[in-house]
């Protein structure tokens, strides 16, 4: 699309956006969390608690560094999506949180939790954080209805691929608040997972966790070339 006829003009400089690299982390990080759920519960196979350390860190480190930066610097997006501190931001800064707290403990512990029991030694010393995993999971839900009311996640048609979609604004908002409903249903079930883990429980958690870590991932990936292609098309 030409410049000259994008008709949108952004001020990037007032709206930084880095959402992309908050999708492929948050994706990665709820895939691994599957992967470890089923090595812990259905393997019986050596598991080496620094590598799951080191993981868990980097994209620990990466989604509180974004996700602080975007909850704290109020409106991040100074053209018109303030809302996205919200959406992306918080959910971004919790889930590193997370992510952070269980890498230290796999690094400084995790010989130790592997050491016997370790599904029962796990479920202990996750519960307490669950109350705040819950939390966040009506967070995702209140996030997921806002973005159907409001629409919130439609792209404008200055965008590659997703805007194309730019006169069916439900549709990319159903996609994007479809998969924090999968997130938001994991963390809800995680508190009584954690109670039963060899229940269906926490094969319901696996499945929406890993459905959403997919499209989280691949669609982060996407939206390095829409996103570069929307800020290309609007400067």
């Amino acid at each position: 699309m030409p410049l000259a006829a994008s008709g949108l003009k952004i001020d990037w400089a007032r709206m930084p956006t880095y959402n992309t690299i908050m999708s492929v982390a948050a994706g990665a990080g709820l895939l691994l969390l599957v992967v470890l759920g089923r090595q812990f519960l259905t393997s019986r196979r050596a598991i080496a608690p620094e590598g799951w350390a080191l993981a868990f860190g980097a994209l620990g480190f990466t989604l509180v560094t974004t996700g602080l930066h975007m909850t704290l610097t109020w409106p991040l997006a100074g053209q018109g999506f303030p809302f996205d501190n919200v959406i992306f931001g918080e959910p971004a800064l919790a889930f590193g949180v997370f992510l952070l707290a269980a890498a230290f403990y796999l690094w400084k512990r995790g010989a130790e939790l592997l050491d016997g029991d370790r599904v029962a030694r796990t479920t202990q010393i996750a519960g307490p954080i669950s109350l705040f995993v819950f939390g966040m999971g009506l967070a995702c839900f209140g996030i997921a209805a806002a973005g159907w009311k409001y629409t919130l996640f439609a792209a404008p048609p200055q965008e590659p691929i997703s805007g194309e979609f730019a006169d069916l604004p439900l549709l990319e908002a159903s996609f994007m608040s479809g998969l924090y409903v999968l997130v938001g249903v994991g963390a809800l079930l995680f508190p009584f997972a954690l109670r039963r883990p060899r229940s269906w429980l926490s094969k319901v958690i696996g499945v929406v966790w890993g459905l959403s870590g997919l499209a989280f991932l691949f669609f982060g990936g996407l939206n390095y070339f829409t996103h570069i292609g929307l800020i290309v098309n609007t400067m």
